[in-house]
């Protein structure tokens, strides 16, 4: 699949300045005491970013406050925020959370999201919450073989699910993700957006948390 190559190298260059985090516009603390980079979205991202294909809501559809998460299956920072996310969107039945897979970091990487597109087509949303869960349960690289086994144990037909997956159009809409991402600067995984603002890194669960209180509060990140 020499088109899935070409896509994954020209990927490399979205996290290639991961290290050159700039100023930190609003006073995001995480929960290790260091503040996190962030800033505005601007309003033609903003719209972008709600418009994008391939994004799966879960939590509260009908939640006061979304957050979207953009994120690498194969980002270590990802694997570690999972849990975080996780616990955070257990315990607050008021929030959506939304899924954007962010498939920068390797071959691997847009293989295991070309799965999660199609089974997210086929899935509920708490459905797909477990599917993701079950996803980072697993050690090591995460790759197609390894989200379609994810599928199957939900119950999916791995060839239905992989025939959805290996196609141009579930392709592109990486592509547009990752254009999304280039043009948006988000040099890093996981990438939070919440208020349309960005936050780059994983904060930590308590970091989100008080995030998420502080837009219901007063509408900004921090009050």
């Amino acid at each position: 699949m020499k088109w899935l190559l070409a896509f994954a190298l020209a990927l490399g260059a979205v996290t290639a300045e991961a290290a050159q985090f700039g100023p930190a516009q609003y006073k995001v603390v995480s929960d290790y005491g260091d503040e996190i980079t962030n800033y505005d979205l601007r309003p033609e991202l903003a719209k972008r970013l709600s418009e994008l294909a391939g994004q799966v809501p879960v939590g509260n559809a009908q939640g006061d406050v979304t957050l979207y998460q953009l994120y690498d299956l194969n980002c270590p920072f990802c694997r570690e925020a999972a849990a975080d996310v996780d616990a955070v969107v257990r315990a607050d039945n008021k929030l959506k959370l939304v899924f954007v897979p962010y498939a920068v970091l390797s071959i691997q990487s847009v293989q295991g999201a070309l799965i999660e597109i199609a089974v997210a087509k086929m899935l509920s949303a708490d459905k797909f919450l477990d599917f993701h869960r079950r996803i980072y349960a697993q050690r090591g690289m995460i790759d197609g073989a390894r989200a379609l086994a994810a599928a199957k144990d939900l119950g999916l037909d791995p060839q239905k699910v992989a025939a959805e997956g290996n196609t141009e159009a579930t392709l592109n809409v990486l592509r547009t993700t990752a254009t999304f991402g280039t043009d948006a600067k988000l040099v890093a995984t996981p990438a939070y957006v919440i208020g349309n603002v960005v936050i780059l890194g994983h904060p930590g669960r308590k970091a989100l948390q008080k995030t998420i209180a502080a837009m219901r509060q007063c509408g900004k990140v921090v009050c």
